[in-house]
């Protein structure tokens, strides 16, 4: 590791192992790949292109995880020693940073995260401008940078805000609850909300039931990603065995949300966003929707029988968040729970916002959320499914599933990865072609995961024949090359 002596406690390191720097962020291992002097390193190359810039300040904040408070002190200490103001927001959720940085005109900032990643992990979300989250190509041009520039130095301040009033207003504001009395159950999984979810929807009226609201940065009760419906079988029993309405679920830095039902069903969040969308359109002009490849061919059926329009696109925060406010968009969302308003919101991602949401759309109505879900038409669909590979070989993977899907003439999306979709799937297994007239509508996805060394894909299909049918058929093409 080649070290440069900056202070007499902290050093810059200049070879930072490349890994970190992701498709949405910068992320690692805390005390192996990202360490404190990394932090310390990443803060002053941070704070020096900003000067470089003609920027002065900066916000940051960091989740509740056990490296977090390490980790931002040695960020905040690199930024301060170029010149640049930080205003330090200490321990809140990534939403609530969002909304400070907007609320206080900072285009600037890092969140110290690693959102739904193991107890192990920690990393960056930053954002140079008011484009928000870099991502791509920007992180990788960061990455160089810090490696190679001559660091400023400088006198700064450093300021604190405290910006939980303020994020509780916008939200009071926003939600107005209706005459039902929703009985609801949030699972904080120990992460940052903890901190906040309580104090929030005991603002509204409801009957709140709490479970793993005590912070605790390890996660001892599941592991901190909601959209994984077996991280969410306790709140499942408890919405049962309460006759609750919903069970609501946030992530460890509380930009994800996961739902259950009265019957302790999981919503996948592309369930949840038609019934967004349903509820949108009643009220808003704007009936423009994005969501992210991996979502079921439900919901852009479900906008195009209301009458508006979508757009498919590439999977990650950084990248759908953007793109939703760019685009215009009403709504956007990802099968992962991140959920971006716009109709009466400001358009960043809320678990606790997204949660509230769905307990104003249950107060105004009575019937349950089962009831609600209801006529969504059946899709068979795998779960996301994981496939383990090296870092170096995942792309190269992905690009020989696609020159396949394109010799064989079928219908692509390449935004991320390559997702195939079939008015009737093709049948591998029969020679039967009576069959074939029996699949409907199916898609298969094959994509690089920018945030670990894995491959991605997820089948759907309008029977649990089609569904495997191109299971087997992706399946087998990737087991060539894996």
């Amino acid at each position: 590791m080649v070290i440069e002596s900056r202070k007499d406690n902290m050093k810059i390191v200049r070879d930072i192992d490349p890994y970190i720097f992701r498709g949405y962020d910068i992320r690692g291992i805390a005390g192996e790949n990202l360490t404190e002097d990394v932090a310390y390193t990443i803060g002053l190359s941070f704070g020096t292109k900003l000067a470089n810039e003609g920027k002065t300040i900066c916000m940051v904040g960091r989740d509740n995880r056990l490296s977090s408070p390490m980790l931002a002190n040695a960020l905040i200490t690199g930024i301060l020693e170029t010149g640049t103001d930080v205003v330090d927001l200490g321990v809140c959720t990534t939403p609530m940073y969002y909304y400070a940085c907007i609320n206080n005109k900072i285009e600037s900032g890092i969140m110290v995260t690693a959102s739904h990643n193991p107890k192990e992990d920690n990393g960056f979300k930053i954002a140079f401008d008011k484009s928000g989250n870099a991502c791509g190509q920007d992180i990788q041009d960061f990455k160089d940078f810090t490696c190679h520039a001559e660091f400023k130095q400088g006198t700064s301040k450093h300021l604190y805000y405290d910006i939980k009033e303020e994020y509780f207003e916008l939200m009071k504001s926003s939600i107005k609850m209706g005459p039902r009395h929703v009985k609801v159950v949030v699972d904080c999984g120990n992460g940052t909300t903890s901190l906040f979810a309580k104090d929030l929807y005991s603002q509204f009226p409801m009957d709140l039931t709490m479970m793993f609201d005590e912070s605790d940065g390890s996660f001892p009760n599941h592991h901190p990603d909601p959209s994984v419906e077996s991280n969410l079988e306790q709140l499942k029993k408890k919405v049962v065995e309460l006759g609750a309405d919903v069970g609501i679920s946030f992530d460890g830095d509380g930009d994800r949300v996961g739902m259950v039902t009265n019957t302790g069903r999981f919503v996948p969040a592309d369930q949840y966003m038609i019934l967004m969308v349903r509820d949108i359109f009643q009220k808003s002009l704007n009936k423009k929707v994005l969501f992210d490849v991996k979502c079921s061919k439900a919901l852009p059926d479900e906008i195009e029988r209301l009458g508006g329009t979508y757009i498919c696109y590439k999977t990650g925060n950084s990248y759908t968040k953007r793109e939703t406010r760019e685009k215009d968009c009403v709504l956007g969302g990802e099968l992962s729970g991140h959920i971006y308003f716009r109709d009466k919101f400001l358009g960043f991602d809320s678990g606790m916002y997204a949660g509230l949401r769905l307990v104003e759309l249950l107060s105004n109505t009575d019937k349950t959320m089962d009831e609600l879900l209801s006529d969504i038409p059946k899709y068979y669909a795998t779960p996301e499914i994981k496939i383990a590979t090296e870092d170096s070989k995942k792309f190269q993977i992905v690009e020989k599933v696609k020159e396949y899907a394109y010799e064989k003439g079928y219908n692509i999306n390449d935004i991320d990865g390559v997702r195939v979709t079939f008015d009737k799937i093709p049948t591998s297994n029969t020679a039967d072609e009576n069959i074939q007239s029996a699949y409907a509508a199916g898609w298969a996805l094959v994509r690089a995961s920018n945030t670990g060394p894995n491959i991605t894909v997820r089948f759907e299909g309008s029977t649990e024949e089609a569904k495997e049918e191109l299971q087997t058929e992706f399946m087998n093409v990737l087991n060539r090359y894996l």
